[in-house]
């Protein structure tokens, strides 16, 4: 463990997370604009978003061999390269096909920022001073992802989308040349071999469930390509895990979840995750569709929200250096629970401010919970762990947020279509339907926002019951300290000691 962490290193991996970070939600207020000039279609042009996705789903289980196999130096540099490299070709791509190989190969390199970041960060940091580092990797983590929609919205209006590369493309390259020449290897490294097969059964596992459940909203659940994508993947990740629990050396090690703080960490993140990614979905579609907001002004009601969760992110860190994961996450969880009631009971012609106010406050409860949460579950785990704890982390959080969106998003639809076959037959019941064709189509615009309403506001009390769920969990949650001898960690013996909060 270093004496004093390397601030001016971490700052270069900070920024170059940011960077990366920051590009993964630029593009989706674009989309409409792509599609047009590419004149492809819009299950095309998902492939932006998807084939990003699916990169991250294959490259992030792969992390943890990664980190131990090569210099935290080497591996930064390789994944800022790749990165600089898609979004350069990006900006000059004269073919749909070409950005979407652009956006693979960005999705290549900002894959491994979070799990190396992350790592360096538990190696920098004494265990009493984590809580802070990671706090401050919240605010990364946090706040790009949220200012990116309200960026984009402000270029695709004014300028082309090919803007959104060029921005990126000198930070990129800046980082890079900062990296190359203040750059040191922190990490410990060992010599691993990898499990080409294990490689294999991950990507299809984890690409297969991300693609399957992101198409399942597009598509339907009834697509062959579906159910049949979502099944290759669960059977393969079966395969995976008990490959992985047989190895003496695995790819990513699942024997990591007999630490009881880190299994419980991960189970109510992968709550958390769904609950938050409903929010970040729902909340535009009832501001544009429903409200009839332009993106633009949709991307600033949800920039205060993203402000305060960056901004909470080092405070939330110093409070659990100080009192512990428990207290905060009860707190944040009972703001989110209360926020997410809230937004279950939409109205046709909810107030701007009113919906701004509630979402930051929401924004606010979440901040006090995920990272406080991950971080002391990672805490109980030895040193030689902690690259395979936050390459399941991270994978989790992927793989639950887009199997999250699809159900969220099919209860909504089906609730929706329920909803409005329930308000034309109460129409045509009470003998309401106007016969004017001017008055019909207005009537049933009318009919199509009421439904999309109650399917909204259903899926947030779903989201409600599901943040209940999380609230649940944390009581279970116990204060850790790291296990006093890295050396017997190889053991089944748990060298940890636990104390309640």
């Amino acid at each position: 463990m270093h004496e004093k962490p390397p601030y001016g290193m971490i700052a270069i991996l900070f920024f170059g997370a940011f960077v990366a970070f920051l590009n993964n939600t630029l593009l989706n207020i674009a989309l409409p604009v792509i599609m047009n000039e590419f004149e492809v279609k819009p299950s095309d042009v998902q492939w932006l978003t998807t084939g990003f996705m699916l990169v991250n789903g294959i490259m992030i289980p792969a992390s943890a061999f990664f980190v131990q196999k090569f210099t935290n130096r080497r591996l930064f540099l390789t994944a800022m390269t790749l990165f600089s490299i898609g979004t350069a070709l990006a900006i000059f791509a004269p073919t749909f096909g070409l950005l979407v190989t652009a956006r693979m190969i960005q999705a290549s390199g900002s894959a491994l920022m979070m799990p190396l970041l992350m790592n360096v960060m538990l190696v920098a940091f004494p265990i009493e001073r984590r809580g802070s580092a990671m706090g401050m990797f919240g605010l990364v983590m946090f706040t790009a992802p949220a200012i990116g929609p309200t960026l984009s919205g402000y270029i695709v209006e004014h300028y082309s989308w090919r803007t959104l590369f060029e921005i990126v493309l000198p930070f990129a390259i800046l980082t890079l040349i900062f990296a190359f020449i203040k750059l040191k290897n922190i990490t410990p490294n060992t010599d691993v071999k990898l499990d080409v097969f294990s490689l294999i059964l991950s990507s299809i596992g984890f690409g297969g469930l991300l693609y399957g459940f992101s198409s399942a909203g597009d598509k339907g659940w009834d697509a062959p390509i579906v159910y049949g994508t979502i099944a290759i993947g669960a059977i393969s990740l079966l395969t995976f895990i008990i490959r992985q629990l047989r190895m003496e050396v695995p790819m990513l090690d699942f024997r990591i979840y007999k630490y009881p703080m880190f299994a419980l960490a991960s189970v109510i993140s992968i709550v958390l995750s769904v609950a938050m990614f409903s929010g970040m979905i729902l909340t535009p579609l009832y501001v544009q569709e429903v409200r009839g907001i332009s993106p633009f002004e949709a991307g600033i009601l949800m920039l205060p929200g993203a402000i305060i969760m960056g901004l909470m992110s080092p405070i939330t860190g110093r409070l659990f250096d100080k009192y512990g994961a428990k207290v905060l996450a009860i707190t944040g969880l009972v703001i989110t629970v209360i926020t997410t009631f809230y937004l279950s009971r939409l109205e046709l012609h909810s107030g701007y401010y009113y919906l701004m106010a509630l979402y930051t406050v929401r924004m606010f409860g979440m901040s006090m919970v995920m990272m406080p949460i991950m971080t002391n579950g990672l805490n109980q785990l030895p040193m030689k762990s902690n690259p395979h704890g936050t390459a399941m982390n991270n994978t989790l959080q992927q793989v639950s947020g887009a199997i999250g969106s699809a159900i969220l998003l099919t209860i909504m639809t089906k609730r929706m279509e329920k909803s409005g076959m329930s308000l034309a037959e109460e129409a045509a019941t009470s003998g309401t339907i106007p016969s004017d064709q001017n008055a019909l189509a207005t009537f049933q615009q009318q009919i199509e926002m009421k439904a999309m309403l109650d399917g909204i506001n259903f899926s947030f009390l779903i989201a409600t019951i599901i943040a209940t769920a999380a609230l649940f969990l944390t009581l279970f949650i116990k204060r850790v300290r790291p296990p006093k001898f890295e050396q017997v960690a190889t053991d089944d013996k748990i060298d940890t000691e636990t104390v309640q909060d």
